[in-house]
């Protein structure tokens, strides 16, 4: 793990930690964003009602950490601070591999009991924040959470479900390319992400992606290839090993 992302041990950190992390914030980043868009991976934008992400409103990804990171690395890119919390498996390499600045990043694995008052801390410093709920939220709990989002103008996005979400999205196929018969390396994955909006009624919006392809970038399918290899997340029985940097790290 690189020492570029700030990581906040204390469980409950709205004393002194979050003030400190508040006062770096405002040296580094003098001005807010006054637009109510925040830019993401051109990527996603096709999945994204408007195009985009936008400032005190909450989306959901299930199951896929890589997703998450490539929502976060157009805010970041553009100097938005990233506040992680309750997800100790993210790997800040392969955030650095999305583009996700680590200079701008706070990370809380373990919050404990108090998730609710260290992610709401969070969003008054920070203009993304990305959580992982510990099990069932209360709707009240959830409430508080949604106001305190749009008080602050900031990007909720939530690793799980999340029923007050903008948009949900999900992958819905994927397959690995660059094993042999049981034996290889991962070189690339090719997955179908499926996207629904909380308003308005039609089908899902679907987009077909690279994540990554063989230069472990991330990007849409130019032209339906057919990917050799396993389906799934595994990459079937008898990898040997994986040819990836970008994988370390990311769950999904």
């Amino acid at each position: 793990m690189t020492d570029a992302a700030l990581t906040l041990s204390s469980p409950a950190p709205a004393g002194e930690e979050i003030r400190a992390l508040q006062s770096r914030i405002q040296q580094m980043q003098a001005t807010k964003l006054d637009t109510r868009r925040v830019r993401t991976h051109p990527a996603l934008e096709s999945l994204l009602p408007g195009g985009s992400l936008r400032s005190g409103a909450a989306y959901s990804v299930e199951s896929s950490t890589a997703l998450v990171m490539a929502l976060m690395a157009g805010p970041s890119a553009d100097g938005v601070w990233c506040g992680v919390i309750g997800l100790p498996d993210f790997g800040v390499e392969a955030a650095s591999h999305f583009g996700i600045d680590l200079e701008r990043l706070a990370l809380v694995p373990h919050p404990g009991e108090e998730w609710l008052t260290v992610t709401a801390a969070m969003a008054d410093v920070v203009g993304v924040v990305v959580t992982r709920a510990p099990g069932r939220v209360t709707d009240s709990a959830m409430a508080r959470l949604q106001a305190r989002i749009r008080q602050r103008g900031v990007t909720l996005i939530v690793l799980g479900d999340w029923p007050q979400s903008e948009a949900s999205l999900r992958i819905v196929e994927s397959s690995w390319a660059g094993i042999g018969q049981g034996n290889g390396h991962l070189a690339a994955r090719q997955v179908l992400v499926s996207s629904t909006a909380r308003v308005g009624s039609g089908r899902p919006r679907r987009a077909r992606l690279w994540l990554p392809d063989r230069r472990e970038s991330f990007r849409p399918v130019l032209e339906q290839t057919d990917v050799a290899g396993s389906r799934g997340e595994t990459g079937g029985p008898g990898v040997a090993t994986t040819g990836l940097r970008l994988l370390q790290g990311v769950a999904g």
